[in-house]
């Protein structure tokens, strides 16, 4: 018997350099049933070294989107995961490994879409990318060779994601979906002027400050109706804050 779907789950390609890679992305996918494929300002798309590396993921690979950022790649989602070759720690984001990740993707309901986002082949994810994702999936390697091509990163997840899928499992039961990226980042901008507006920080402590609030709210794993309370709240601190004070002509 099959496992169970992972349609809602989502592979994102961000500035892939090499084209032969994307084909090899859409042949690990197809090989262990996930078939939704977004790429992030690829050096090409498509080309004929991606088709040949694809080897039968030409429905893959043909149906990829091909978009020009990180926020458009991931807008709908509930559940981004950022993938790393080096534990970033200091960045204070949730780290997983792909065996949890996986469980944590396996688990989530069908309705909630998802993505796994891997950086460019020389540097990964710079900490912009990490900016726009909630967890991160670091993947171990030998420490003195720590050359894990992209199209194997894809294949290791997806092969962890399979395997997760097989296992009973019962899904994740909210009052509320996760609230999206896109949503989330509207609440970012509504905390950021709410900040500056209430005197908490000013416009150049804003962002610093912003980043540590990301981390708080990515560990929270927010709703829709959690973060729909939060900017009902930020709305009523910046109209507090408009008002001139008692006995003020």
């Amino acid at each position: 018997m099959p496992p169970p779907s992972a349609a809602h789950v989502r592979v994102v390609l961000v500035r892939p350099s090499h084209r032969g890679n994307i084909g090899a992305a859409a042949r690990a996918m197809k090989t262990m049933g996930l078939g939704d494929l977004w790429l992030v300002d690829p050096v090409e798309h498509p080309s004929a070294e991606a088709t040949a590396l694809a080897s039968g993921a030409d429905d893959v690979l043909g149906a990829a989107r091909v978009v020009g950022t990180v926020e458009e790649a991931i807008a709908d989602c509930g559940l981004v995961i950022g993938t790393t070759a080096r534990p970033r720690s200091q960045y204070y984001w949730p780290s997983l490994t792909a065996r949890e990740a996986a469980g944590r993707l396996a688990a989530l309901e069908p309705s909630t879409r998802a993505a796994v986002v891997f950086g460019t082949e020389r540097t990964g994810l710079t900490n912009e990318d990490l900016e726009h994702c909630q967890v991160l999936l670091h993947i171990p390697a030998n420490p003195v060779y720590e050359s894990l091509n992209l199209a194997q990163a894809v294949q290791v997840v997806a092969y962890e994601l399979l395997v997760a899928r097989s296992e009973p499992r019962v899904a994740e039961a909210r009052e509320a979906p996760l609230a999206t990226a896109a949503e989330l980042e509207r609440l970012y901008v509504h905390l950021e002027a709410t900040l500056i507006d209430t005197g908490f920080t000013d416009r150049r402590g804003g962002p610093h400050l912003l980043r540590r609030f990301k981390r708080i709210f990515a560990r929270a794993e927010l709703d829709q109706l959690e973060v729909n309370i939060l900017r009902g709240l930020l709305a009523s601190a910046q109209q507090a804050a408009r008002k001139p004070p008692q006995g003020a002509e």
